[in-house]
């Protein structure tokens, strides 16, 4: 039988994974500038951690994960979202202890069974940062900055952020009530999902891209914050307005996930649909505590790779998709090949990105695999060449050709680049 790669997964290729090379490690710079550390953590963890940590009642925990029994009979899940398993590895290896804020960034694989659609996947990639120690309003703007910077230098175009406060676990609850009240009247008339969000998560209402019209008129959890909520989000605010990020509020924000305290936001992009959200996260006050560890606050993003390479698509954003050959070597005969070989060694062992042919083709076939490989140069070599001590280096961008000592053919190669 053909075997197919799962529905909801896909194959990066040479070709296109090196566009996500070039994404990785314009977020590895742009981590560094701001002073956040990678961190990895296992694929999958203890279930209990996922639905102690992102809440029960969620789409991710109670739909979309990807539950197993190991041979121990424990339950096992592969990591839906990134921050619960960062927030469990800042306990178990008492990173609280640390006299600085612990800030960390981390880049991989998470799974969600879900309906895949475009920038989608069931497996999809995610990069994300944390940071651990301080409530400061300031390192709220600090990691939406980051993620704006890390868009803009991309080069996407109309990024914008929405911003919400959701106050504290108390202020939500006292909030969720008077939503439900407001809803009551209507609610037989509300979709599905809603009907069951009403008692189990009503806050997940206001995401409903179906029922807004039921929702004109609702209250705002804005109106029911306390002094220090709402000056903690005009703080922030003031943060980002002297930073120059773009961002606007939207009092209907409150995320997918339960940890979010205070602040929550979102990035925003045109050109990619209905379905414009490219990123996201806030603040989790709580979640370390949630998870056995100390009460130490917390505040992070995930922003999806999948719709990143989606709208860098849809912008016409060129991305670098892999640099080409320093140099191909051509052997023309058999005592050519074994010193062509043997070059090909030393080149690469001085930092030349190189290749040759293994297949035994003719010149000519071996001068067009040079081309569609990109590269600079060519070496030919044949045996009466080798005879008399000499190589052939010619330039693929002009044309032009020199013939070189073999003996120190390496040493003038490296002066050229």
């Amino acid at each position: 039988m053909a075997f197919q790669k799962p529905k909801g997964t896909q194959d990066l290729l040479p070709g296109t994974v090196e566009k996500w090379q070039f994404i990785e490690e314009k977020i590895k710079a742009v981590c560094c500038r701001y002073n956040y550390k990678e961190l990895r953590t296992p694929i999958f963890e203890q279930t209990e951690l996922f639905t102690r940590g992102v809440g029960e009642t969620t789409d991710v925990v109670s739909k979309e994960m990807y539950t197993f029994l190991d041979k121990g009979d424990r339950s096992m899940t592969l990591r839906p979202e990134g921050t619960a398993g960062v927030v469990r590895a800042y306990v178990e290896n008492k990173l609280y202890g640390e006299p600085d804020l612990t800030k960390v960034y981390y880049v991989g694989p998470m799974f969600r069974y879900e309906q895949p659609q475009a920038g989608r996947f069931r497996q999809f990639h995610q990069f994300g940062i944390e940071a651990f120690g301080s409530t400061d309003a300031s390192l709220d703007a600090e990691v939406i900055s980051l993620g704006f910077q890390f868009y803009k230098e991309l080069g996407l175009s109309g990024v914008t952020v929405e911003v919400n406060s959701v106050g504290t676990p108390e202020i939500r609850a006292a909030f969720k009530s008077k939503l439900q009240d407001f809803l009551a009247p209507v609610k037989d008339k509300l979709c599905r999902d809603c009907q069951s969000r009403y008692d189990k998560n009503p806050l997940r209402l206001l995401d409903c891209k179906v029922d807004q019209a039921h929702f004109e008129g609702a209250p705002s959890i804005l109106d029911s914050l306390d002094e220090e909520c709402t000056n903690h989000f005009a703080t922030v605010r003031g943060y980002l307005d002297a930073m120059g990020v773009n961002y606007t509020i939207n009092p209907r924000l409150v995320r997918g996930l339960d940890y979010y305290t205070h602040t929550a936001f979102e990035f925003k992009a045109e050109g990619i649909g209905a379905i414009d959200t490219i990123g996201g996260g806030g603040r989790y006050n709580g979640l370390v505590a949630d998870v056995g560890g100390p009460d130490q606050p917390g505040v992070g993003f995930g922003l999806g790779l999948e719709r990143l390479v989606l709208v860098l698509e849809k912008q016409g954003i060129d991305i670098p998709s892999g640099k080409g050959l320093d140099m191909y070597l051509v052997a023309l005969g058999e005592a050519a090949e074994k010193e062509i070989t043997r070059l090909l060694f030393e080149l690469r062992s001085q930092g030349v990105v190189a290749e040759k042919d293994y297949g035994g083709r003719k010149m000519k076939a071996q001068m067009k695999s040079a081309d569609r490989l990109h590269a600079k140069y060519v070496a030919i070599l044949g045996d009466d060449e080798l005879a008399r001590g000499e190589i052939t280096l010619k330039s693929m961008a002009n044309g032009e050709q020199e013939v070189l000592d073999l003996e120190n053919f390496i040493e003038k190669f490296l002066n050229k680049q």
